[in-house]
């Protein structure tokens, strides 16, 4: 996301060092590139105008403090006015009401509502133990109510039944009920979208608004619509009330206006950000994060805390104790840290929150989720002994393990070579040798070369 002014910003450092200190003319042409590229980045442009006036202001005649140079200097003001911009701080789901808490879910069709309904039941099930409820009162696309049922068999949360001959608000009151009488903590409630915005919608979730006094009602909205988002993020908000805003697709091809402008134009926070189709691809929006990210300075603390969620603590002292003894990795020690990057979303995801020079480098070193399948498709095709015992893996074996998984003997090879490098790694580690386990990182990671 916003990868163009992560490119333009990086261009800005290199120009502005060495120079004594910020000035108005290089300040000035420093701007002119960061509007171009906030304006590529679909921004509204009247956020691009608040913004670069309020990064001039707090720029110019700025003195070069300590090591940092003009460039640097620069870019922690910048970082200071994008995270003002976006929020300042998260801003979690309010759930202090009586139960059950009803979260109405509003905004245009296609935006990812009813994904995100299931995305959003998942999270609060996970990071804060409630039982929740999910209903659909979508009777205008019949298969919206179906696609909701199968996420919640999928995340094994409760499901309202609800069909399209009934009106909306009875579906919403009759789940309420529902819901109160089976102790959920919340209620989820997947609305209708439209093609564009018109008057019937907004009536239809006035009046479920008015019938259920939701705790929450979230703007669901797509990065990927650009600066229509902004149009219709004003539209919602003047028809409802609503408390915060998540912003979907962010992985996609997004130029990703969208989370710089949503929150200055609904004065509302941005409380989610989608960032993959999988169901736990849902993440607490965090301004001051996403400004790192756009600045090129990763997110490492998102990827800390994804890791203490998703990582099997027992399988991982498991393998602590293997590194300190320097013995007994093996293949499905190998296979067990794919599964663990896996439920992490995969190698794009960790790169996303890492820093554009890691990120770049990693890259460079051709790790992706299509090799790291295939070399889980191969561990997989292996038997029990071959796994723990690798190295009784000969010709023989090479073939039928290549057939097993669809792929070519070279790939076995390859699949054996990585596992060496990294057995050898993990001995060093072992034995305390840090500056040669460094020199032998490059083949850690499976699928990197």
């Amino acid at each position: 996301m916003l990868d163009n002014l992560t490119q333009r910003l990086s261009g800005v450092m290199k120009n502005l060092r060495g120079q004594a200190r910020l000035t108005e003319g290089n300040i000035q042409d420093t701007l002119r590139e960061v509007r171009l590229a906030l304006l590529e980045a679909d921004v509204a442009l009247p956020v691009v105008k608040e913004f670069t006036a309020q990064v001039k202001q707090a720029a110019l005649g700025q003195e070069v403090i300590g090591n940092l140079n003009p460039g640097q200097a620069l870019i922690g003001i910048v970082h200071r006015e994008l995270t003002r911009l976006m929020g300042e701080a998260n801003v979690g789901i309010n759930l202090a009401t009586v139960p059950p808490a009803v979260i109405l879910m509003a905004g245009l069709q296609g935006a990812g509502k009813t994904t995100t309904s299931g995305k959003l039941a998942r999270l609060l099930r996970e990071q804060q133990k409630k039982k929740v409820l999910l209903v659909s009162c979508d009777v205008y696309r019949p298969a919206a109510i179906e696609q909701l049922r199968t996420l919640a068999q999928q995340l094994e949360i409760d499901f309202f039944a609800s069909d399209i001959s009934q009106k909306p608000v009875a579906i919403a009151l009759a789940a309420h009920d529902y819901a109160k009488k089976h102790h959920h903590d919340i209620l989820i409630v997947d609305t209708a979208g439209r093609l564009a915005i018109d008057a019937a919608m907004m009536e239809e979730i006035r009046q479920l608004h008015a019938a259920l006094k939701p705790i929450e009602t979230l703007f669901v909205v797509d990065a990927m619509t650009g600066q229509d988002a902004v149009n219709t993020a004003r539209a919602f908000g003047e028809a409802l009330p609503l408390t915060g805003v998540i912003l979907t697709k962010l992985d996609g091809e997004a130029r990703g206006g969208a989370a710089l402008s949503v929150r200055h134009i609904t004065g509302k926070p941005i409380k989610f950000v989608g960032v993959s189709e999988k169901l736990n691809g849902l993440e607490a929006f965090h301004p001051e994060r996403m400004a790192s990210r756009v600045l090129g300075m990763g997110d490492v603390l998102s990827l800390i805390e994804e890791a203490h969620r998703e990582v099997d603590q027992a399988e991982a002292e498991k393998l602590a104790k293997k590194v300190k003894s320097g013995k007994g990795f093996d293949l499905n020690d190998f296979k067990m840290q794919i599964v663990q990057m896996r439920k992490m979303g995969g190698v794009s995801a960790l790169m996303d929150k890492l820093p554009a020079q890691l990120s770049q480098a990693a890259a460079g070193s051709r790790v992706d989720d299509k090799s790291i399948s295939r070399t889980e498709g191969i561990i997989n095709s292996m038997t029990p002994l071959e796994r723990s015992r690798p190295e009784l893996i000969k010709a023989s074996r090479k073939r039928r393990i290549a057939a097993g998984a669809g792929v070519q003997v070279m790939h076995v090879n390859q699949l054996l070579n990585q596992f060496e490098q990294t057995q050898k790694v993990m001995k060093m580690f072992g034995n305390g040798g840090m500056a040669k386990m460094m020199r032998g990182m490059k083949g850690m990671l499976p699928g990197m070369r």
